[in-house]
């Protein structure tokens, strides 16, 4: 007798741009490659290009306009009540460019996951790209990890190393970059919807129950994460 599958983890992404890593994660969960359910996609922009990508795709959006707030902590209050109607087992930060408050972060202790275009800790901020060229780097990146208070500091879950060309732009960098991230949060998210990835109360990444002393890398590829 076969065990029943267990449903899909909810899970609330929150953007501010384009969604091509909101569209990453739609993908995967159509071709049965992760688990989860997405109840909402939020975004502080209203403009941001990502909402119609969960339009299009059925998925309920909403929108917390940031610059309707008299500071940081009364949007952050407005964006966790907003969250919180749609009870997430996960919330996932897919280009969400707002830094959050300790309070709100506290609120989703393990339960919320970002990505970074570099290899943390080096790099974090913005501008990654072009700060890495003007640094001389020979190998670049993007990470995954659990968000604290500490701006890109959270422990690290997974990264993907990309090379950097001779001849690289910036923008050139970047396209590379964001092509890895398409394939490497996925991995991540579906770690911590089959319950491999979690945080212990100490504040370390495990997975499959052993502390992540260093992130779990995978390679680039262009085909199916594995």
């Amino acid at each position: 007798m076969t065990e029943p599958a267990s449903a899909p983890l909810p899970v609330v992404i929150l953007i501010s741009g384009r969604g091509s890593n909101l569209q990453a994660i739609i993908d995967a969960v159509a071709r049965d490659a992760l688990a989860v359910d997405i109840r909402a996609v939020i975004s502080n922009r209203p403009q941001a290009a990502g909402l119609q990508r969960a339009n299009q795709a059925g998925i309920t959006t909403a929108v917390v306009d940031h610059t309707l707030y008299a500071d940081r902590l009364a949007f952050d209050q407005a964006l966790q009540a907003c969250i919180d109607r749609y009870q997430p087992g996960l919330i996932i930060l897919a280009g969400f460019m707002r830094i959050l408050s300790a309070d709100f972060v506290a609120h989703y202790h393990g339960r919320m996951l970002n990505i970074h275009p570099s290899l943390l800790p080096d790099f974090p901020g913005l501008n990654t790209h072009q700060r890495v060229l003007d640094a001389g780097c020979k190998i670049h990146g993007a990470s995954v990890h659990f968000v604290t208070a500490d701006i890109d500091g959270g422990p690290l879950v997974v990264q993907t190393r990309v090379p950097v060309h001779a001849g690289d732009s910036a923008d050139s960098l970047a396209t590379r970059v964001l092509e890895q991230e398409h394939h490497l949060y996925p991995v991540a998210i579906r770690w911590f919807a089959e319950g491999r990835l979690t945080l212990d109360e100490n504040g370390q990444a495990l997975l499959d129950g052993a502390i992540l002393t260093e992130p779990r890398q995978l390679p680039a590829t262009a085909g199916e994460p594995v």
